[in-house]
């Protein structure tokens, strides 16, 4: 089994979170907590990459980086 490593970005969605990977289009989740997100986008990610491998589709490679910036005000 290969191991593939994606950046994902949890925001606060109102009365939830939600969450994306820049790398994987289309592939989201959203849960009460941060944790239950998380959990979800796990899931959600092993079935996207599932499917892609169904389908003969190459699982992208990992290109997102993220980084907090500080700044002044």
């Amino acid at each position: 089994m290969n191991m593939h490593r994606f950046l994902i970005v949890v925001e606060e969605a109102g009365d939830n979170y939600s969450s994306y990977s820049p790398d994987l289009p289309g592939c989201v989740a959203t849960g009460d907590t941060i944790e239950e997100t998380e959990k979800n986008m796990h899931e959600a990610i092993q079935l996207h990459i599932e499917g892609l491998q169904e389908d003969g589709l190459p699982i992208p490679t990992s290109t997102s980086i993220a980084e907090y910036v500080v700044v002044g005000a």
